[in-house]
């Protein structure tokens, strides 16, 4: 199987136009129309998660976390990166990242957190802005509907957990030809009078070449009009961080104790709890810091995440309790979503988990 097609299928559930700006995902090493004779998954990809692709005989690693993040002036094997790359290169082993992009989406990173620990009725906690667009574009009403199908079937007209949404109306379309023109409708050098429909739709930003091409082979006329607006709208299935409540409430001390066994914690940093039960919680995988105001404008009780420095907990300010659980501790999962994906589209493909805990963070206890 060719690694573009495993790339497609990654990038059709988390585009990279979702990751953040400073992030690295997509393929770091490799090209695409490779063979690919199987995948480890790991979180983080390290020298020894190579050796073991070279072992097995596999080709192709995916990480959650880049090997690069930033650039790279020399490959001289004095970084653990440089090796990293270099070692990948020299056997032919393409290395793919997918990191805040699948972060952003529904059943992401975060989705996987609630999972584990039980919530229900999950939702983004903070979605994301500059994904939406607004198209507009105008057909002879015969042909309207033929034309809203299609930009539907390519994913215009979806807003959240809706499907083909448009805005119709009504109206005179009027239009004049000079002698290089061959028009559908009328002829050239005299004004067509046409009854039009201007149809709106919203769509994904990853989505508007494959909208824009689709209109011009479905329309008739010569000369296609269309608009193409931004939006301010935040994409509510899209963002950072999740919260959800659990089936009932529970003892926070009981809670904490759930939440170290169910996510394999050696340790759980955290503020003073402000309830004695608690029923509402906000996550996000990895450094969740900035989105602890978020949590607290959404009444949560606990905010797990991790990566917080001393002074940061203070920020709770008795309105939150922080769980900082640790940053291995809340992507670990993002594997065995990984391999669920992969597996949903190529059941015979070899992927498996890495067989190493790529955790740099040792705890003496």
């Amino acid at each position: 199987m060719k690694l573009n097609l495993i790339i497609q299928h990654l990038e059709n559930y988390a585009p990279l136009n979702y990751q953040e700006d400073y992030d690295n995902s997509g393929l770091i090493v490799g090209n695409g129309d490779e063979e690919i004779t199987g995948a480890i998954v790991s979180l983080d990809c390290t020298e020894a998660v190579v050796d073991e692709a070279i072992r097995l005989g596999y080709n192709l690693i995916i990480s959650h976390h880049p090997i690069v993040f930033k650039g790279l002036k020399k490959f001289n094997n004095k970084s653990y990166v440089s090796r990293v790359v270099i070692k990948a290169i020299q056997n032919n082993i393409a290395l793919y990242a997918i990191h805040t992009n699948l972060d952003h989406v529904q059943n992401g990173v975060n989705s996987m957190i609630c999972r584990k620990i039980g919530l229900e009725n999950t939702r983004i906690l903070a979605p994301k802005q500059n994904l939406l667009r607004k198209f507009v574009t105008y057909a002879p009403t015969v042909e309207a509907e033929g034309i809203r199908n299609a930009l539907f079937n390519v994913g215009a007209g979806e807003i959240s957990n809706y499907s083909e949404c448009s805005f119709s109306t009504q109206g005179i379309g009027t239009f004049n030809g000079n002698e290089n023109t061959n028009p559908t409708i009328g002829n050239p050098g005299f004004r067509t009078s046409v009854e039009e429909e201007k149809i709106e739709l919203i769509y994904k930003v990853q989505d508007e070449r494959k909208i824009i091409s689709t209109l011009f082979e479905t329309h008739s006329y010569e000369e296609v009009a269309y608009e193409i607006y931004p939006l301010k709208n935040s994409l509510q299935n899209v963002g950072s961080g999740m919260i959800g409540e659990l089936a009932y409430p529970v003892e926070t001390h009981n809670f904490l104790e759930i939440l170290k066994e169910t996510m394999n914690c050696t340790v759980i940093r955290h503020t003073k709890p402000i309830k004695k039960m608690t029923y509402r919680i906000a996550v996000c995988g990895g450094a969740g810091g900035f989105l602890l105001n978020d949590a607290i404008k959404a009444g949560a009780d606990v905010f797990i995440t991790a990566d917080y420095k001393y002074h940061e907990f203070f920020d709770a300010d008795g309105k939150i309790m922080i769980a900082d659980i640790g940053h291995f501790e809340t992507e670990q999962f993002t594997i065995d979503l990984l391999i669920e994906i992969i597996n949903e589209k190529f059941r015979n493909f070899a992927v498996r988990k890495t067989e190493h805990i790529t955790n740099p963070i040792n705890y003496f206890i």
